[in-house]
């Protein structure tokens, strides 16, 4: 008969034996859902990223204005946290002079970003507090941010350092207004505020300064492929450094099918996903029907990649929100530009939804260290997920570990824990490491050697029919 045993322990009589056991999660987070948009904005921080999460009103932090609706795309694909960096160099912040009773001024309001954003402020008396006064910025029409402050001797003093308390604007007093009575006022506009301009350095800038966080994908609210280039050349960059994203980027149908597609080939990155028929009409989730392309379809399917699993394609992926294709390709012309040049494309399903026709990147012609699973989005999302989670697992045990053969066999054993789990996770067929049989481990360092079958999914399926004319079974 079968029992049960304790770990370690040993029986007398002959038989089998079981013990059971919780199976501990692994505890490691899965990089998933977070888009890197950079954008053009009147209003907002310059030049910083800024961690926006999906649902959370971003408008607050760079208003709606520009190509701010590349985050607003971004988040509609799936993005579950956006890294948002407004670029530019430049540009003003608008003030606005609040007067004291006696008509001169006494406080200078500041926007604390440049930008032409319109806003205007109104001072009056708290309508259930007359000891205490009110002061609403208004971003055209909306109420903005508002805040209340004591009324009375040194209220000038106490608007100033309520402002200052806040992100978006900042207050500076005059001389010796400390004791000022503030004027009343209804809606005084701000000026002199001016946009940041835009060059290419900017972005160049923009990317920098992404580099300190980690992200799935990237996208640029432009279809200029000069900047595009720029962008191939930055994801190729910091993979050589160990960040693992890819970049999605498309041009308007204004420009020829056939340069569109010249363009996608040029890359011949996998990292690099152009998508090639973006003109289309949307409904966002906001409700708002909508006709978009270039920069915002690209937004779009960056969010969708990032926050696919590796263990699902994107092939034939309904695009929520999506309602028609503006510029439909015919079947000769989606199979040249897939084939030829590793373009992603929009086609309709039976249903006439708008789904991917083929989830691919515009690698076409591997290098010689690479197989042609880097033609596909899964599949590189998958390997990038895998080198993520190793290179996090072993980087802990950096100098933390003898270089002897038990050390060796903790770092194999640490590999072989996340391969196993990628296996169970349906990302891949099969994974072993082992210690390198070319390259002994010598002094401070080790070689690994680490084999990978990951996953692809079933996306041509061929039926052979057999009919007969003869009617009998």
């Amino acid at each position: 008969m079968a029992g049960t045993f304790i770990l370690g322990e040993t029986k007398i009589r002959p038989g089998a034996y079981f013990n059971i056991q919780k199976k501990e999660e692994s505890g490691e987070s899965i990089l998933e859902g977070v888009t890197a948009v950079l954008f053009r904005a009147d209003f907002g921080p310059l030049n910083t990223v800024v961690e926006l999460k999906a649902g959370e009103p971003w408008e607050e932090t760079f208003g709606n204005g520009l190509t701010t609706d590349a985050i607003r795309e971004a988040m509609d694909g799936g993005a579950r946290t956006v890294l948002a960096c407004r670029i530019g160099n430049g540009g003003t912040p608008a003030t606005v002079a609040l007067n004291d009773t006696e008509g001169t001024e006494a406080v200078v309001i500041s926007v604390n970003y440049p930008g032409d954003k319109e806003f205007s402020v109104s001072v009056r008396e708290k309508l259930s507090d007359s000891s205490r006064k009110e002061c609403i910025i208004y971003a055209g029409t909306q109420e903005f941010e508002k805040l209340e402050f004591a009324a009375g001797e040194e209220e000038a003093q106490h608007l100033v350092t309520a402002l200052n308390s806040r992100k978006h604007f900042h207050g500076e007093l005059k001389e010796g207004k400390e004791k000022a009575l503030l004027a009343v006022v209804a809606q005084e506009p701000f000026t002199g505020g001016s946009n940041p301009q835009v060059t290419a350095e900017d972005y160049s800038n923009g990317f920098a300064q992404t580099e300190a966080w980690e992200f799935n994908t990237i996208c640029v609210d432009t279809e200029d492929h000069e900047i595009h280039l720029l962008l191939a050349a930055f994801v190729n960059r910091i993979f050589e450094e160990g960040l693992l994203a890819q970049a999605v980027v498309a041009e308007n149908h204004t420009v020829s099918l056939e340069t569109r597609q010249e363009h996608a080939a040029e890359f011949n990155n996998e990292k690099m996903n152009y998508v090639l028929n973006a003109h289309m009409m949307e409904i966002g989730k906001d409700g708002q029907e909508r006709e978009i392309d270039g920069y915002r379809t690209a937004a779009r399917i960056a969010g969708m990649i990032g926050e696919a699993p590796s263990s699902q394609s994107l092939t034939h992926a309904v695009v929520e929100g999506f309602t028609e294709i503006l510029e439909k390709l015919t079947n000769p012309q989606i199979i040249r530009a897939e084939s030829r040049n590793g373009c992603l494309v929009f086609s309709q399903n039976r249903e006439k939804q708008v789904w991917i026709d083929n989830a691919i990147n515009t690698l076409i012609t591997p290098t010689d260290n690479q197989d042609d699973g880097w033609k596909k989005i899964r599949r590189v999302t998958t390997r990038f997920e895998l080198l993520r989670r190793i290179n996090a697992a072993v980087e802990e045990l950096v100098g933390k570990t003898d270089n002897d053969s038990n050390g060796r066999s903790t770092i194999v054993s640490r590999m072989n824990d996340i391969g196993t789990a990628m296996v169970e996770e349906s990302k891949l067929v099969a994974f072993k490491a082992s210690e390198s049989s070319t390259y002994p481990a010598d002094v401070d360092s080790a070689w690994f050697d680490i084999s990978v079958i990951d996953k692809d999914s079933m996306e041509h399926i061929y039926l052979t029919y057999q009919f007969q004319f003869s009617t009998n079974e």
